[in-house]
């Protein structure tokens, strides 16, 4: 498959991509960079818009506002003056002064998701949180240090999560209805000597695409966690892919310049854009938010 950069935007830690079906453009975040994009794929326009703090992920509102997480909690976002409304402030017991949001994405029923992290990745102080249509928040998973790759499967019947750290991605039954999860299960495990879990998201054909970061690849997975392909990208630290375009059939990927030395920036030119290809399937449209 041929990889092409579609933004070299020299993001700091690009995350979170959020193709939105509705206005056929790609939002995405710099985590560290305390901005938020939007790419047009028609014209190669990526406009950006700062945040007052650092800024893990965001979905679409119904209204065409934004839910963004930021790092002290979860905030309605004005595209037009680029100003924030607070939805929900977690107690500090559930969101410590060290974490900050992270991955976060839309079921298929409309509630928004995010997982939190230590953001020193040290200390299992994070969890995956859930911001229902009423604007309730609510904890489900805790002891986890970096959350990541979290989706679902295409009937909404699995979602994935990792906690990068350990390695580790895994599966638990979801009741769409409610919101509820249950019977965790390890989907995939990666070795010692491999990346790490980054984002993620799932083809139509129920297959789980994987960043994994410091690999260098985006992995494709089959419904039992078999690997079955694997996409060499051109820099070392891809961090989230998302089907996009009018069919949903390009994959885009975000991707990291942070931690890398002077010779591998140099090696890896376009570290920290937005990169794009043709798998040979296609995705499912993302929800929008409807609190």
């Amino acid at each position: 498959m041929k990889v092409r950069c579609v933004s070299d935007a020299k993001a700091v830690l690009g995350e979170g991509p959020y193709w939105d079906v509705t206005d056929q453009r790609l939002y995405w975040v710099d985590i560290k960079g305390k901005r938020i994009h939007r790419f047009d794929p028609q014209t190669g326009n990526d406009e950006n818009w700062p945040t007052p703090e650092v800024v893990g992920s965001l979905a679409v509102r119904e209204n065409g506002e934004l839910i963004v997480a930021l790092k002290s909690g979860l905030y309605f976002f004005d595209l037009n003056t680029a100003g924030v409304t607070l939805v929900a402030l977690p107690s500090a017991q559930l969101h410590p002064a060290q974490n900050r949001f992270n991955d976060g994405k839309v079921d298929r029923q409309g509630r928004f998701w995010t997982g939190s992290m230590d953001d020193s990745e040290r200390e299992p102080t994070g969890g995956l949180f859930r911001l229902d249509r009423q604007l309730q928040c609510e904890r489900l998973v805790d002891q986890i240090t970096v959350s990541n790759s979290l989706c679902w499967s295409p009937d909404g019947s699995i979602l994935y999560y990792s906690d990068s750290p350990q390695r580790t991605v895994w599966a638990w039954d979801f009741d769409g209805a409610s919101g509820a999860i249950a019977n965790r299960r390890v989907f995939v495990q990666l070795p010692s000597s491999d990346g790490v879990p980054d984002g993620a998201t799932v083809d139509a054909e129920g297959y789980f695409w994987l960043c994994v970061w410091g690999s260098w690849e985006v992995r494709r997975y089959d419904p039992t966690g078999r690997l079955t392909h694997t996409v060499r990208m051109p820099v070392q630290r891809p961090t989230c892919p998302m089907f996009g375009g009018p069919n949903l059939d390009t994959i885009y990927v975000t991707s990291a310049s942070i931690g890398l030395s002077e010779p591998e920036l140099r090696e890896q030119s376009t570290a920290g854009g937005v990169f794009a290809f043709e798998p040979g399937v296609r995705g499912i449209a993302e929800s929008r938010f409807k609190g």
